[in-house]
């Protein structure tokens, strides 16, 4: 595999959960007023499927079907990475209260990013 496909897989698959991470947030918080600290959660929830299936399909071309075991390790991995990023986003927001969600949102993933790499390509998507 290409490094074009694989880290670009990864920055696709990055971009299309915050954009669901983000369109969650806002819905929630926006729309049923929900605080954003708690609107954060089903939006990290659902952000975590789409990255799992945009990163074994395009970033590390898993070719055996998806597993309940794949994804307990790939949720896993996910969790502690977002305990890390709803730490930088909750530490934004309670630091800078005038900071919009959606830019704290932004900077705190771009923090765990890094975290989330490592995670998926030595945790579990090893064999690929």
């Amino acid at each position: 595999m290409s490094p074009l496909r694989h880290y670009g897989g990864f920055v696709l698959a990055g971009c299309l959960a915050l954009a669901t991470d983000a369109a969650i947030l806002q819905a929630l918080h926006a729309g049923l007023g929900l605080t954003p600290f708690l609107a954060r959660l089903p939006a990290i929830a659902c952000a975590m499927v789409v990255s799992w299936l945009v990163n074994r399909t395009i970033t590390f071309a898993v070719p055996e079907p998806p597993s309940l075991r794949e994804f307990a390790r790939f949720a896993a991995v996910s969790w502690f990475v977002q305990a890390i990023n709803y730490t930088v986003f909750a530490l934004i927001l309670l630091a800078l209260p005038g900071v919009a969600p959606l830019a704290a949102l932004v900077a705190a993933s771009l923090v765990a990013m890094f975290a989330a790499y490592v995670g998926f390509r030595f945790g579990v998507f090893r064999s690929t």
